[in-house]
């Protein structure tokens, strides 16, 4: 393949003017406009938005670069298909040398490591260079670390071939860019961005569970968990709005030098709590807030070493990780692994960290992909809001029962957070900038939601409930950050100054921590036996009526979406278990012998859904006798609009269970059950084969 004529005239205009170029005088933002642009024009990459896109389906985002501690903070080019990141392209100019020059490859592999990108490119024009960045950064590493490819501006027209065949828009339509990819996936050293983290926080954890224990002798099991836990979400939050510019670069890592480190962190948790209103530093009781504050950590004990070592890591360059190119979606897959062990104190008061038993006997926590999540919030949440206003979406309710660490939650918040942007931007964008309460702002690259239109769409759209408060508090943290996604400091203060409101919002009301399957009727079983705090702890009973009275007396919930856990509860919890007498009182129509507690899902979500019912669940209910009774209540009440069976296809790698995507909508419909895994493969975008 021939090079197209622009990149022989800038490859001509480089070779003439080279000197000038590489003194230095000539900047990056120059290199940049004159020959990257056109560089990847020419690859069929639509780097001004002339096609009109809004913000979430741009093909380039151009990040303004944020200098904080000498470094800039952001990728220079995000390219994206669909609004999925696909590679960065960090620009330098050509006075730097890119084959030798360690810093450059260590901060882009920094950015495409933790945002989980497997290739990425480092350019000045004069030199291309291509990195595998599935391998962890080192500040120690040499350049030529994980770098694949390398190329000078006189090699364009004999490698044109290899460029194009992988990083065209093209190539990366038809799957090329995605087979290059995994051709090179398992090379030696390579290491997930999410498998590191999540060894991070775990050593977190035990250290700082250690330490409390020793330090703390009064504090119960239940107490230390959830200390341990409010510990590293807030240090994670804040460390994140440091890299986003939302927080003063280095307020963390200050704390390290000196002494009394956790009453000085305690003092920015305080200060975060009238900065954010969030959940996560809620210190004092308020005026119409249900949620009581935690008056138990900023009391506690903690020794220095435990938290300069954690905050000393977080830093560049120690640190392999970029937070603000962390995203919400890995940070949940992490956590998702994270919630699957507790600490536990022995009699001596030591803490020690297990699997819970739940997790143990499934055999391990399975992260659902993203794009299950994304085709379920397809068919369920933009069948309900095409032509429709924002004003008629604000009454749209979405719920997952079974929340974990918030993924369908953040899926269905993220495409309603795209959906009212490009509403906005083709209904008469400049309206919406005006008024007490804007929906819209203008910056460099566009027009975006205030944070206030965020909040709003968040407070009035998303509802989670999961029996694991652990797991409640994870869903809260993502979702609050992704309502910070792309802010900055400058916006945070128009908030907190003009609107006279803190930046984040309270989903106190939104996301809750109970038993989706068992209400307050259990509590009038005859045969009840006494039942201590720790069992009825255990057991967290729910009442949807009553949590939310609003949701019901409208009908319920518009969309109910998630993956419910899939565990054979007659074995796990045993015959004479209160909760499964419970179960089999309340679900008549659903009980059978050797049980799953999915089945109750799919029954408990018909029951509180008044429209769709969108869940990905083990294929066992379609043909197991143990399923009979639910297959026969579906059945009857002619619900089911639609199964996508995997069959032999692995969603979850290397579970051994199979799976299918359950769709339920209420009202008369046909029983239409397919076996479609050719065809559902044809429709999930960025699917994994």
């Amino acid at each position: 393949m021939v090079p197209p004529d622009i990149i022989r005239q800038l490859v001509s205009r480089l070779e003439e003017n080279l000197a000038d170029y590489k003194s230095g005088n000539y900047k990056e933002t120059q290199l940049r406009r004159e020959f990257l642009d056109p560089f990847f024009k020419s690859l069929g990459w639509d780097i001004d938005n002339e096609q009109g896109y809004a913000e979430a389906y741009k093909d380039v985002i151009h990040e303004d670069a944020i200098r904080v501690g000498g470094m800039t903070k952001a990728p220079d080019y995000c390219f994206r298909i669909g609004g999925a990141r696909k590679f960065f392209l960090e620009a330098k100019k050509p006075s730097v040398d890119i084959k030798r020059n360690v810093g450059p490859a260590f901060q882009l592999r920094r950015y495409a490591w933790s945002a989980k990108l497997p290739l990425s490119i480092l350019s000045d024009f004069d030199e291309f260079a291509v990195y595998d960045c599935r391998v962890k950064p080192s500040k120690d590493d040499p350049a030529a670390t994980a770098r694949i490819f390398i190329c000078n501006y006189r090699e364009y027209e004999e490698k044109w071939d290899w460029i194009a065949e992988r990083f065209s828009r093209d190539a990366v339509l038809k799957g090329s860019f995605d087979k290059f990819a995994e051709s090179k996936k398992g090379k030696k050293g390579t290491a997930e961005v999410d498998a590191a983290f999540l060894a991070e926080i775990e050593g977190w954890r035990i250290e700082l569970a250690r330490n409390l224990a020793l330090r703390n002798p009064r504090l119960t099991q239940r107490e230390l968990n959830f200390s341990v836990q409010r510990i590293i979400d807030r240090i994670i939050f804040l460390r994140i709005c440091e890299d986003r510019g939302i927080e003063d670069y280095g307020r963390l890592q200050a704390l390290v030098s000196g002494g009394r480190v956790y009453p000085r962190l305690c003092e920015l948790f305080t200060a975060a709590d009238a900065r954010y209103n969030s959940g996560l530093f809620h210190f004092e009781t308020e005026k119409n807030r249900h949620e009581a504050p935690d008056e138990l950590t900023l009391t506690l004990e903690l020794d220095d070493k435990v938290l300069r070592d954690i905050l000393s890591s977080l830093y560049y360059p120690d640190s392999p990780y970029e937070f603000s190119v962390l995203s919400a979606d890995i940070l949940g897959q992490v956590y998702e692994q994270f919630l699957g062990k507790v600490i536990r104190l022995t009699e001596g008061h030591r803490a020690v960290v297990d699997d819970k038993p739940e997790v143990k006997k499934a055999g391990g926590v399975y992260y659902t992909p993203t794009y299950i999540v994304d085709y379920i919030v397809r068919n369920t949440v933009e069948k309900l809001v095409e032509k429709k206003t924002p004003k008629q979406v604000s009454t749209l309710r979405v719920l997952d029962p079974a929340c974990g660490s918030g993924s369908f939650l953040i899926g269905a918040y993220q495409y309603l957070l795209d959906w009212h942007l490009e509403w906005y931007s083709k209904n008469d964008p400049k309206k919406w900038v005006k008024g007490k309460s804007p929906a819209l702002y203008q910056n460099s690259i566009g027009y975006k939601l205030t944070v206030a239109e965020r909040k709003r769409i968040l407070l009035n759209n998303i509802y989670g409930v999961d029996i694991d408060s652990q797991a409640v508090e994870v869903t809260k943290l993502s979702l609050l950050l992704k309502v910070l996604e792309g802010e900055t400091e400058q916006s945070i203060q128009t908030t907190l100054k003009f609107l006279r409101e803190r930046a984040l919002p309270d989903l106190g009301d939104n996301i809750k921590c109970g038993n989706s399957l068992i209400g307050p009727d259990f509590y009038r079983q005859t045969e009840l036996p006494f039942l201590g705090e720790e069992e009825r702890y255990r057991i967290n009973v729910f009442d949807w009526q009553a949590e939310f009275p609003k949701i019901f007396k409208a009908g319920g919930f518009d969309v109910v979406i998630g993956n419910p856990p899939y565990l054979n509860i007659d074995d796990t919890w045993g015959k004479g278990d209160v909760q499964l007498k419970a179960i089999k009182l309340q679900y008549p129509h659903v009980y059978n012998d050797k049980t799953d507690i999915l089945f109750y899902f799919i029954a408990k979500a018909y029951e509180i859904s008044k429209d769709r019912v969108g869940f990905i669940v083990s294929r066992a209910f379609l043909e197991a006798f143990k399923a009979n009774k639910l297959r026969g209540f579906l059945a009857t009440k002619r619900a089911v609009s639609k199964i996508v069976d995997f069959r032999n296809f692995q969603v979850f790698k290397g579970v051994g269970i199979t799976t299918c995507v359950l769709q339920i909508e209420k009202g008369e419909r046909l029983n239409t059950v397919l076996s479609v895994y050719r065809l559902v493969l044809e429709e999930l975008p960025s699917r994994p084969i």
